[in-house]
């Protein structure tokens, strides 16, 4: 079980290597759990497993180093490979990917720290946020009503995505193999932001989502078709905002997360249990999928 490691995303993915580790030793399998640092070659050639459950976060982890590592090794991994890997976690060249695939995407681009800190670098409202991270970290709203730019936290990168903000609800679909499971309705006092997503009780799922048959139908659809064209393998999470005054116009795809987070209060896990599938049994699942050359 690879979990930890050096990303902004270290302390989820404790949470979430621990909770996979108990599930699966539930269902009879040795777990040996790895903090994922320098000495990680080491450490997997000492433990010498059957399958690497991937339960890492955010950078190295996620987008690709360690799936190349896991290559070279030739370990049988789980979640996506390489390329899905590291195309997902950069939001641009994922939007891309998106677009040239026909699946509604908000404009967004690329800027300098200093550029977005000088002057809208597009009219509010938008989101700035890191172009390879994930969970939420490091993203400001600029509302519309702004009297100028954000002052950005200089421990983020040099260059930042800069997004149209989409009003309305959070939408996400967990696509397990090929298969979308449903539709969650996440539900905020405020910005979906860090602690809504990992707070007990910082945000509510409405799941199945109580939204429109086409709206509903049409997140099953792309999540299925990002997963695609990504290229991913295992299970993924696409997220969504959804103007409900636009109708279907309104929806518009995010991101695609290929190592959803597996805490106490993660999505994917609730929508898998509302499809009929325990914890337990995805985190089996996902073991059992695993392969090189994914």
């Amino acid at each position: 079980m690879l979990m930890g490691g050096p990303s902004a995303e270290r302390a989820v993915s404790l949470v979430s290597g621990a909770e996979c580790a108990r599930a699966l030793r539930s269902e009879g399998i040795e777990v040996v759990e790895i903090d994922a640092g320098l000495d990680l070659v080491a450490d997997l050639e000492r433990a010498k497993p059957d399958v690497v459950f991937n339960a890492l976060h955010g950078r190295w982890g996620e987008d690709g180093c360690v799936q190349g590592l896991l290559e070279w090794l030739g370990l049988p991994y789980t979640h996506s490979g390489v390329l899905a890997s590291a195309l997902a976690m950069d939001k641009a060249r994922s939007k891309d990917v998106y677009a040239a695939a026909g699946l509604p995407v908000v404009a967004s681009g690329l800027f300098r720290r200093a550029e977005i800190e000088a002057a809208h670098v597009m009219a509010p409202p938008y989101v700035v946020k890191p172009n390879n991270e994930g969970s939420s970290v490091g993203i400001y709203l600029v509302h519309d009503a702004a009297n100028g730019p954000p002052r950005l936290d200089p421990a983020l990168p040099e260059r930042l995505m800069v997004e149209t903000y989409v009003p309305g609800r959070e939408l996400t679909v967990t696509v397990k193999g090929d298969q979308p499971l449903t539709v969650t309705d996440i539900l905020t006092d405020g910005w979906y932001d860090y602690d809504a997503k990992y707070k007990p009780g910082g945000s509510r799922h409405v799941v199945p989502a109580e939204i429109p048959r086409p709206v509903f139908d049409a997140c099953m659809d792309y999540a299925r078709a990002a997963h695609r064209v990504l290229g991913c393998r295992g299970i993924s999470r696409t997220d969504f905002r959804w103007d409900e005054s636009r109708g279907l116009d309104g929806l518009f795809l995010l991101e695609t997360n290929t190592q959803p987070g597996m805490t106490p209060t993660s999505l994917s896990p609730e929508q898998a249990q509302v499809a009929g599938l325990s914890f337990g049994a995805l985190c089996r699942w996902i073991v059992e999928d695993a392969s090189c050359n994914r």
